[in-house]
């Protein structure tokens, strides 16, 4: 199969396809590997890299467009690329659809096959391939949420963990999955006063037997919110409904009644954000204030630190390129329910029900649009 690696476009987004050793795999494996040049600079992966493991580099997307079977990307697909997929080529990169119409719109249009990383499931009915990139957010959020509480940056002056005689950070965590033990790991490590809100009891106590009595556990309802909100200096949602647009848990109204210069980082804004306040930002304008509050709403935190996130995410894709790529869309979609579980758009059909219900549009069973 002759595999395409284009350049990533969205606003500081450094992240690449495939490392040069996946490539390697891949071209080992008796396939052809074509990247965009200087599409791996910003991951610290060079041309000479990706040319030593077998690519061959292209002057431009238009190439990898054009000639490609299957496109590996990483963040969802950018306006201006939706015209150039071809009918029958796989994309295989983020999706993010339920927020987000006028993808789904381009990617049904364009007759392609479109992956999403966000939905491949595992036998656990867990999502392996959004999991790396839970776990860089994850962290990512209490690095960037304590440089926010900064003064200077719109904050309330806190020091997450505090110092001798001055009590540290409140730090509320809303979802105790992936991204939020990450989240509360990192909180905990510098030391500060740490909440985390769930609507799974099991998970709760998975989290309180890991961290033990000083994390401080809460069953999820509006009132355990909003009461833990208003003294919160802190707050991380990381709330997922797979394939779903994430609930909006945290209200306006309450927003308004919480600490002036407190900081709310929104994980979930990739799926439209759990906070009625929150709206997408990038790495080069990632906070504004509103009531007071300043928000962190990066819809690609994890591009911030390329290198370790194009390694992590690698990891994760290359056994599911490798099967594509083996087998041919068809069939490895078909022998895998899991790799189905990741088909989104099959020749203009919306094959998952999720979006279909979220967006008002017809579902297609994935095996009935493949067939």
């Amino acid at each position: 199969m002759l595999i395409g690696v284009p350049k990533e476009i969205k606003n500081h987004e450094y992240r690449v396809g495939l490392t040069p050793a996946s490539v390697k795999i891949l071209t080992n494996a008796g396939h052809e590997v074509i990247v965009e040049t200087n599409a791996g600079s910003g991951s610290g992966m060079l041309n000479d890299d990706y040319e030593k493991a077998g690519a061959t580099i292209v002057e431009n997307a238009d190439a990898i467009f054009d000639r490609a079977e299957m496109v590996i990307k990483v963040k969802e697909p950018q306006a201006s690329e939706w015209p150039k997929f071809k009918e029958n080529q796989v994309i295989f990169t983020y999706l993010h659809l339920a927020p987000d119409h006028a993808q789904t719109q381009g990617l049904m249009d364009s007759k392609c096959i479109a992956i999403a990383y966000d939905t491949v499931t595992n036998p656990q009915g867990r999502l392996p391939l959004l999991a790396p990139m839970s776990e860089v957010a994850g962290r990512m959020s209490i690095q960037v949420g304590a440089s926010a509480l900064e003064k200077s940056k719109g904050g309330c002056g806190v020091l997450l963990g505090g110092v001798s005689g001055v009590e540290p950070a409140n730090v509320v965590v809303i979802g105790g999955g992936f991204a939020g033990s990450n989240a509360i790991r990192m909180a905990m490590g510098l030391e500060a006063n740490v909440t985390v809100i769930d609507n799974a009891p099991n998970t709760l106590a998975a989290l309180q037997e890991t961290y033990g009595p000083t994390l401080k556990t809460v069953i999820s309802t509006p009132e355990s919110i909003q009461e833990h909100l208003f003294t919160a200096d802190l707050i991380v949602g990381s709330v997922l409904i797979p394939g779903a647009s994430a609930p909006k848990l945290v209200t306006r109204e309450t927003v308004k009644n919480m600490k002036p210069g407190a900081v709310m980082v929104d994980i979930a804004i990739d799926q439209g954000g759990c906070f009625e306040t929150s709206r997408p930002t990038t790495h080069e304008n990632p906070t504004y204030i509103e009531h007071d509050v300043v928000h962190y709403c990066v819809t690609n935190m994890p591009g911030a630190v390329p290198r370790t996130s194009t390694m992590a995410l690698n990891h994760a894709t290359l056994p599911f390129v490798l099967e594509i790529a083996n087998k041919g869309y068809k069939q490895a979609l078909l022998d895998n329910t899991h790799l189905r579980d990741g088909l989104n758009v099959c020749r203009g059909q919306l094959t998952i029900d999720a979006v279909a219900k979220e967006q008002g549009r017809d579902y297609v069973e994935a095996q009935v649009a493949l067939a």
